[in-house]
């Protein structure tokens, strides 16, 4: 028997090539991969090739995100998805801005509340938060410093006033919760709600200031009013 000779690879006379630059990185992530993975952002330029020769170029074309791991190809808005590790700082901070507006609206004089807010704020990431950082943090929105340490190094400092409570409530919890609905299933944004429902439950029915900042929550997620009206009587049914 005799070897058979290799195929010639057909050399293309003419045709169409992008160069590819790239002018960014970071990281993203990746749908392909299914996690956080590092990418280069990256622009092209069309030219036509004879012999593989560049001669006419033929234009730009869009910008592209490549996975640095995959090599998978996705549009500019694959960059607005939050890595992983953002999106859970996103949650925990979520959780940390709700507790805060419940404990605003209902006062911390219960025990049972105060600790209800513990556990959820502990839950969400947070595991040295106390009591005592609570209170505190109530105090100075109490005194109107205007300013609300964190209680994380990741936790940026949120402001609250209270010239008009409901008003600024209302504009910090959309500010902490509107930009990670859309990232959410439904199910997500109803345990956030239900979160602050137990902690305002954790002392008796709500009060009204607590139901105000509960539907302001739901707004703020993108619940509908009729969920959002669902998920508060089912949370105070569930409650001892």
């Amino acid at each position: 028997m005799y070897a058979r000779e290799p195929r010639e690879r057909s050399l293309c006379v003419i045709g169409i090539r992008t160069s590819w630059r790239t002018v960014d990185d970071g990281e993203f992530f990746c749908t392909a991969c299914g996690g956080d993975r590092n990418y280069r952002r990256r622009t092209g330029r069309r030219r036509v090739v004879l012999l593989g020769l560049p001669l006419l170029p033929r234009g730009a074309v869009a910008p592209v995100v490549e996975c640095s791991a995959c090599h998978a190809r996705f549009g500019a808005e694959a960059l607005d998805h939050p890595t992983t590790t953002r999106l859970s700082a996103m949650l925990r901070d979520a959780v940390h801005t709700v507790a805060l507006a419940v404990l605003a609206a209902g006062g911390t004089e219960a025990r049972p509340v105060r600790q209800a807010a513990v556990g959820a704020v502990r839950a969400a990431g947070y595991a040295d938060c106390d009591e005592d950082q609570l209170l505190d943090l109530i105090a100075a929105l109490a005194a109107d410093t205007g300013r609300l340490p964190g209680i994380g190094a990741d936790v940026p400092t949120i402001a609250f006033g209270l010239g008009d409570p409901s008003t600024t409530l209302a504009i910090e919890l959309h500010e902490a919760l509107e930009p990670l609905a859309p990232h959410l299933a439904p199910a997500g944004r109803e345990s956030i709600l239900l979160r602050g429902a137990r902690i305002a439950l954790a002392d008796g029915a709500y009060c009204p200031a607590e139901r105000a900042v509960l539907e302001t929550v739901g707004r703020a997620l993108s619940l509908d009013a009729d969920d959002t009206a669902r998920l508060l009587l089912a949370a105070s049914h569930a409650a001892p």
